[in-house]
């Protein structure tokens, strides 16, 4: 029986981790929608095409050819042939993810790559920050993961030094609290909680305690659907 899992949040509440636990955990896919900005991002930097053209963005966007593969804990994020796993985390793609993706045309165009995505015969876990609100709508599990605004920057300035980043914290903070507010205004599928998600603070949570909830609900789910 196939289970649809959407989490959604702002940036640094632990989304990717959480979700890659709970599709382990739940036997399932994972999809990483925000690496699927972060690769349009990066292509689009790359090819010197200006942020603010959203017709050549979204043209771009039309034929993007990315790939994701499996790696122990994680995945590789690979662009026409290229390992760009780490180069779409670096600080001046994450700067810039929220103005390639504020645009409802290029919105539309990776649309249709996160919807073939999604159809795995075994269900999938998807996170980003309109999955259950534009992506997956049917989903049988939808989750909005948050926490404070300090917290987060914490997380996310300590996963860019783990990954070999010279980051300030101040400057991770501004950061995150500008994307927010991208996010949460933009007129293309802005962040907000789907009406039957369930929230949850991560903010005094572990990763650990955060999965196990979600993988809990996933489960209370997958036996109401069977008794149906």
């Amino acid at each position: 029986m196939t289970i649809k899992v959407a989490i959604d949040g702002p940036a640094g509440a632990g989304k990717s981790t959480i979700a890659k636990h709970v599709a382990r955990q739940m036997g399932i896919p994972y999809v990483d929608t925000g690496a699927i900005y972060r690769s349009l991002t990066w292509q689009s930097v790359n090819a010197n095409i200006p942020l603010d053209d959203e017709n050549a963005l979204a043209q771009l966007a039309e034929g993007l050819d990315i790939l994701f593969i499996p790696d122990g804990e994680s995945q590789r994020v690979i662009v026409r042939g290229i390992d760009i796993t780490q180069a779409i985390r670096e600080p001046e793609i994450s700067g810039k993810v929220s103005l390639v993706a504020k645009y409802p045309q290029v919105r539309r165009k990776l649309l249709a790559i996160q919807s073939m995505l999604s159809q795995s015969a075994l269900g999938v876990v998807m996170d980003g920050r309109d999955i259950g609100t534009s992506i997956l709508p049917d989903a049988d599990v939808k989750i909005f993961l948050t926490a404070k605004l300090e917290v987060r920057a914490r997380r996310r300035f300590e996963e860019m030094k783990r990954q070999g980043f010279d980051v300030e914290l101040e400057k991770v903070l501004l950061e995150l609290e500008a994307r927010d507010q991208a996010d949460k205004q933009r007129k293309a599928s802005p962040l907000r909680m789907a009406e039957d998600a369930v929230a949850l603070d991560t903010s005094l949570l572990t990763i650990e305690e955060a999965s196990a909830m979600v993988a809990a609900l996933c489960e209370v789910r997958l036996k109401n659907k069977g008794v149906q």
